[in-house]
């Protein structure tokens, strides 16, 4: 089953409580970090993931877009995320930072941007539990979807099944309605979605619509035939 999750990026920071709230279907709430060194822009941090998650039953999708996440991850999962997400660009040690995230409780997910290819790191697939294929340049919302990841996007997904790992594959920037499909067939099963979603008149209902597009994507897919 396809996983939305809806981005909080483009939700009203000043209601932040009620908009988690809007979206409760959701299978995650996904939360974006941003330093203003690793991407330019600056956004939240620990003391609103903790009172993101104090608010809402959805679990916490944190995708961290900072410098030194090895320092600063384990904090967002002691904060209450149930999933966190480092740049692999960023980190110093990135096994070790799964480990970590881990076992302290939380799934652990690693990110690439647009230009940072996924074979260098095959190795690294059974240390997580997710690969975020970032489908813009990490930074702003609103950007749009990048075509040319979708050839990264399917190289990823062999390479997932090539070793037979129940590793989940998202894709985060310009997924929506027109271009949710193509990232399905490609072989992405979670979603974030920022405007797609708090954009929409009725939230939960654009979530639930976007996840049967995807589902029904999925089972034409080649990649998802065998399973």
């Amino acid at each position: 089953m396809a996983q939305i999750n809806p981005s909080i990026l483009s939700a009203d920071f000043a209601r932040l409580a009620e908009e988690a709230k809007a979206v409760e279907g959701a299978d995650w709430l996904h939360v974006d970090v941003m330093d203003n060194h690793f991407v330019p822009n600056l956004t939240l941090g620990v003391p609103v993931v903790e009172s993101l998650s104090r608010a809402t039953d959805t679990p916490l999708d944190c995708h961290l877009m900072i410098e030194e996440p090895d320092r600063w991850a384990p904090q967002y999962v002691e904060a209450g995320a149930g999933s966190v997400t480092f740049h692999v660009e960023a980190a110093a040690a990135p096994v070790r930072l799964a480990r970590e995230i881990r076992a302290k409780g939380a799934r652990a997910s690693m990110a690439l941007k647009p230009a940072t290819p996924i074979e260098p790191f095959e190795d690294l697939l059974p240390e997580l539990d997710m690969l975020l294929i970032m489908t813009v340049e990490p930074g702003f919302g609103g950007q749009a979807f990048l075509d040319i990841m979708l050839p990264k996007i399917r190289r990823t997904r062999e390479l997932i099944s090539k070793h037979g790992l129940q590793l989940w594959l998202q894709v985060d920037g310009g997924v929506s309605a027109s271009t949710i499909e193509r990232c399905a067939e490609a072989g992405a099963d979670v979603f974030v979605a920022g405007s797609a979603v708090y954009g929409a008149e009725d939230p939960a209902a654009a979530v639930r619509a976007l996840r049967e597009q995807a589902t029904a994507a999925t089972a034409t897919a080649a990649w998802a035939c065998g399973h």
